[in-house]
């Protein structure tokens, strides 16, 4: 299996010059590449990027100054770009032609299969780069002894922070998945996503969003102060950094809050079904959009997909058209504006909360999907979710979410227990 692990490095005033130099020649070297393809008939395959290096350093010497594999690298990100454009192409969008990297938007170069490695002294562990140097790495937790590291990126961050990702394959399979009609319907779950309530899944959980209210006041702030800068001078570049600090902050307590409320239903659950959002189309509607774009529900989404597909878990997509007005009991539209937050039934007489009853339809079109069949995942002979003594759903703040076998849930089961 494949993973990124990704770690902070410090390197000295000297070795951070020469990382800036072998950066900024590769982007000059993938803004070539865009000046050929923007020059030819022809297209540009990784291949024929990748033959024309020896002809180039005949005649650049800044590039015998760099890694080879660090060049071919670059030919490689400039063709997976333009097969991404393809694909985006093909589903139907327009797209446009690659554009030139400025200095801002090309801050990484990638070493792939060798020209790194990593040496152990007696008070620190060292990152060494060919034609670059040695830079102390933080290393917060092992690599395992099995894996093997297939690349090395170095990126500098827009706070100025240097970070080294280790791309490692290990020689552990994925578990295999359970059969369909082996799993059990307490091993289900169908998950709703909204903005108020992030997530309310099929066992009457509800986990609220993630409150950012304070760092986004903060940002407006440091925004402003920016607007205010000289653009170029030395307190602008300080304002920018400061103003790139706090994106750099919730743009990790959002991660952080989405791997733990992944993490939770992937390690709970052996099927997870959730609506397949168009979240790109859904940024287009007139109104909402900044919370739409702060819930991260694409990212929320991939997040249970890969770690579905690392557990051996079943995971399925399902079209979230007419979850929210279609009875889950029995299949009648129920049509109901965005503020009524009960759904009522006059069909069935079957009541319960609004996204409740579209997760029990995103449960019900997932095991369609999977070829189960039209299985029954609504609570017999009820009207109301059952999680609490008194009748109510289970409600859970977002900052309550923590990971699996995290010591929190120790203490928090002892003091149930003693309760």
């Amino acid at each position: 299996m494949n993973y990124n692990y990704r770690y902070r490095i410090e390197p000295d005033e000297a070795v951070e010059v020469e990382l800036e130099r072998h950066i900024d020649t590769c982007r000059q070297l993938y803004n070539h590449y865009l000046y050929e393809l923007r020059n030819t008939d022809e297209y540009l395959s990784y291949t024929a990027m990748q033959n024309m290096l020896p002809d180039l350093k005949d005649w650049w010497g800044d590039l015998n100054d760099v890694y080879s594999k660090v060049l071919q690298m670059v030919a490689r990100r400039v063709s997976d770009n333009l097969d991404r454009l393809k694909v985006q192409k093909d589903n139907g969008r327009k797209v446009g032609m690659l554009t030139w990297k400025s200095p801002q938007e090309y801050q990484s170069l990638t070493y792939n299969q060798s020209g790194f490695e990593l040496k152990n002294t007696s008070d620190q562990t060292l990152l060494s780069l060919s034609k670059i140097g040695e830079i102390p790495i933080h290393l917060h937790r092992d690599i395992p002894d099995d894996a093997r590291v297939k690349q090395v990126t170095v990126k500098q961050e827009k706070t100025g922070d240097w970070y080294a990702i280790f791309g490692i394959e290990t020689e552990d399979d994925a578990p295999e998945k359970a059969a369909l009609d082996k799993v059990d319907r307490e091993d289900m779950v169908g998950i709703d996503v909204g903005i108020i309530k992030y997530a309310h899944d099929t066992d009457s959980t509800m986990v609220g969003s993630l409150d950012l209210d304070a760092e986004y006041e903060r940002l407006e702030r440091e925004q402003r102060a920016l607007s205010r800068k000289e653009k170029g001078s030395q307190n602008w570049h300080e304002q920018r950094r400061r103003v790139a600090r706090i994106h750099t902050r919730i743009v990790r307590k959002r991660r952080d809050f989405l791997h733990k409320l992944s993490n939770y239903y992937v390690r709970e659950y052996d099927l997870v079904a959730v609506e397949d959002l168009d979240v790109h189309g859904m940024m287009q509607l007139p109104s909402n959009s900044r919370n739409r774009a702060s819930a991260s529900w694409r990212t929320f989404i991939d997040f249970l997909e890969y770690k579905c597909d690392r557990e051996g878990r079943h995971f399925v997509k399902v079209e979230p058209e007419g979850t929210t007005q279609e009875c889950a009991e029995c299949g009648v539209e129920v049509e109901k504006e965005l503020w009524v937050r009960e759904h009522s039934c006059p069909t069935c007489g079957f009541e319960t909360d609004r996204d409740e009853n579209a997760a029990y339809n995103v449960l019900q079109r997932g095991l369609q999907e999977l070829g189960v069949g039209h299985a029954e995942v609504t609570p017999a002979e009820t009207a109301l979710p059952t999680s609490a003594t008194d009748g109510s759903s289970t409600v859970v703040d977002a900052k309550c979410v923590v990971e699996t076998g995290s010591p929190t849930l120790k203490e928090r089961a002892a003091t149930a227990v003693s309760e």
